[in-house]
């Protein structure tokens, strides 16, 4: 009989030796189970061609030709990635809706004496309890936003509260990115992908303690914050950190290495502010960047573009703000920072 899954957390508990999503790798590379492998029973060619036998031709003609692809690609399976699997291996196998694709695999792997098992309803079913999360259910903690103008260093203090037994939220790290245009981490993940990784983080949270979320708008680069967590956020106290524009300008040349070091990079992202700056101030700041003025760069972008739209949206806002002030945002400074913070938030 196939498990049905009432939780997010129910996955963990269940023991599964390994989960094995059997879907074509375009479905899989979207989004999957958390730790799941990619072992497709059809890839996506085969998975078009099948699709279309069926509607064009008919069903059992596109069965048999399923069920031969499928025996052909469990065959380079069991003699390629399982062929070191023991034999009390308990394997979790699901496809999109917990049918043919998935029912096929298990049956394989089941008569070789595998204790294999399947989900009922499949990715779809996992899918709406994440929806279910993260979209019908209200967000459990109580929230600190963790506030300040861009260059304050925010992620990294996030990061230093999570080592001191904070509860945190990275927000950036699910999203693999750092929230501006200047911001990519390589590619981000898929929507879904996104949801599901959120959902899995909040769904390890202590309900009954403070988590502290890094400031963000409601698009982390490409995906979206569900509307949920963004209402907490807004609603949320804030604790600013407040910083001269130098020592910002410095830390920012320190943490956007990889754009500084690639200078075409840094003048494309330029010059997508052009809808809100002037040409004479594009101009200057690109002329800046083969002078390698990257600390002057960074100090004009956040006068100029990052620090009004802050302020903008803050004088919205309507909650609690506590600032913590520092001089420099070297690593002393923010282990300084950090300790002030945490003592902020276990005070609240």
């Amino acid at each position: 009989m196939p498990i049905t899954l009432t939780s997010l957390s129910d996955l963990a508990a269940h023991g599964f030796d390994d989960i094995i999503d059997v879907r074509a790798p375009a479905e899989y590379a979207e989004d999957h189970l958390p730790g799941a492998i990619s072992l497709p029973v059809l890839d996506d060619a085969q998975r078009a061609e099948v699709g279309t036998i069926y509607k064009q031709v008919s069903p059992f003609s596109a069965r048999k030709l399923g069920a031969a692809l499928v025996a052909a690609n469990a065959a380079r399976h069991l003699q390629g990635p399982l062929a070191d699997k023991p034999g009390g291996w308990r394997p979790l196998v699901y496809c999109w809706r917990g049918g043919q694709r998935s029912g096929s695999c298990a049956l394989i792997l089941g008569q070789i004496g595998w204790r294999v098992e399947t989900i009922a309803g499949g990715y779809k079913a996992w899918r709406a309890l994440v929806v279910k999360a993260l979209y019908e259910t209200a967000f459990p903690c109580p929230v600190v936003v963790l506030d300040g103008n861009t260059g304050s260093a925010k992620t990294e203090v996030l990061q230093l509260l999570a080592a001191r037994g904070v509860q945190v939220l990275d927000l950036e790290g699910l999203a693999r990115h750092r929230g501006s245009l200047f911001g990519g981490l390589g590619p981000q993940p898929s929507q879904k992908a996104f949801d599901c990784a959120l959902a899995m983080a909040i769904s390890r949270l202590d309900p009954g303690r403070v988590v502290v979320i890094e400031a963000e708008s409601s698009k982390v680069g490409n995906c979206r914050l569900p509307p949920g967590i963004w209402k907490a956020m807004q609603a949320a106290p804030r604790v600013a950190i407040s910083a001269p524009l130098a020592a910002r300008a410095e830390y920012l040349t320190r943490a956007y290495g990889d754009l500084v070091a690639d200078p075409d990079a840094l003048a494309a992202v330029i010059e997508r502010l052009r809808p809100a700056h002037s040409g004479e101030r594009i101009a200057e700041w690109l002329a800046m960047v083969p002078r390698g003025s990257f600390a002057e760069l960074a100090s004009g972008l956040m006068q100029h573009h990052y620090d009004p739209r802050y302020e903008k949206h803050r004088a919205r806002l309507q909650v609690p703000m506590q600032e913590v002030a520092a001089e420099g945002l070297g690593p002393d400074d923010l282990e300084r920072l950090a300790d002030q913070v945490a003592a902020l938030v276990s005070d609240g």
